[in-house]
């Protein structure tokens, strides 16, 4: 899902933290996609840190990366920066999900808020505490921030096997921006009242962000940017949903846990299986529709 090339791109909505040193304080727990989950597995029941790091990489605290000059994301001005840069698509990413949300939100009777991202290497300090790069992406509602290393888009292709179309790259932004949304709607806190098995809060909570992620996909491409009747995103088409299938399918507990240990142990699923993750963003694709997204009504997810 490609970026219309003359589409205005505000890097105000933008943190590049790069080249910062995380500081370290307590907070609120932050919710993310999947990848930080495994290390917290792997703690769990055992398993050989090297094991973990030949899926993940190194899951220890990096050093960040000192930028000469200003901010990277000043460079990010136009949708066809958003195609040739990853920085840029996820800041374009980010414009797209604050320009739909407000006016979709509004008709469910829920203001929007537009979430600060922040784009870090290495570390990070947020309200929710310090943060690695081994965590994944994350959203902290200690200060309504989705937190991104650019490095994670390349491991979802070539360590957790998703596709690498741009569409895999901005669901992921887009299932950060849902939580923002589970935020604002008050359902965010349920996920640490039942923290973990395969029909928990916790994976529930998971799997309406990816359903509100499917929700935006649809919509994506129809709203017009702001300052203009052109929208930040060319028409869907099925190789681009296959795309995002394909990177909702990668981050599921059950393939993690596979890939890391052989077998799979629903019991301590915290984010949803394979299939569910692709059910549900596939749902709200379909559905459009807020209340379809409702995974803690369901009996079976």
């Amino acid at each position: 899902m490609t970026f219309n090339e003359g589409a205005r791109l505000d890097p105000s909505q933008a943190e590049d933290r790069r080249g910062r040193g995380s500081m370290g304080r307590g907070g609120k727990m932050g919710l993310g996609l999947g990848g930080g989950i495994v290390v917290l597995i792997g703690a769990l029941l055992g398993i050989n840190p090297d094991l973990l790091n030949s899926i993940l990489g190194d899951t220890g605290e990096q050093p960040a990366i000192e930028q000469s000059g200003g901010s990277a994301l000043e460079n990010c001005q136009t949708g066809a920066d958003a195609n040739a840069n990853l920085d840029c698509r996820i800041l374009g990413t980010a414009n797209a999900l604050n320009s739909f949300w407000p006016g979709y939100l509004n008709e469910y009777g829920v203001k929007y808020s537009v979430p600060k991202t922040v784009i870090f290497t290495g570390s990070v300090d947020t309200a929710c505490g310090a943060a690695t790069s081994a965590v994944g992406p994350f959203y902290c509602p200690g200060d309504n921030k989705a937190y991104f290393d650019p490095d994670f888009f390349a491991q979802l292709e070539t360590q957790f096997g998703s596709s690498g179309g741009p569409l895999a790259q901005e669901y992921v932004v887009a299932h950060e921006f849902g939580h923002h949304v589970q935020d604002l709607t008050g359902t965010i806190g349920k996920a640490q009242q039942d923290p973990k098995g395969a029909q928990s809060a916790a994976v529930r909570t998971e799997l309406q962000a990816d359903c509100y992620a499917g929700i935006w996909m649809r919509y994506a491409s129809t709203k017009p940017a702001p300052g203009g009747s052109q929208p930040f995103l060319k028409p869907l088409v099925q190789s681009d949903l296959n795309d995002a299938l394909s990177a909702a399918s990668s981050v599921g507990d059950d393939r993690i846990q596979k890939a890391a240990t052989g077998r799979t142990n629903p019991e301590s699923w915290t984010h949803g299986s394979s299939e569910q993750r692709q059910k549900w963003l596939y749902k709200g694709y379909q559905s459009a529709d807020l209340e379809a997204c409702d995974t803690f009504s369901v009996p079976n997810v």
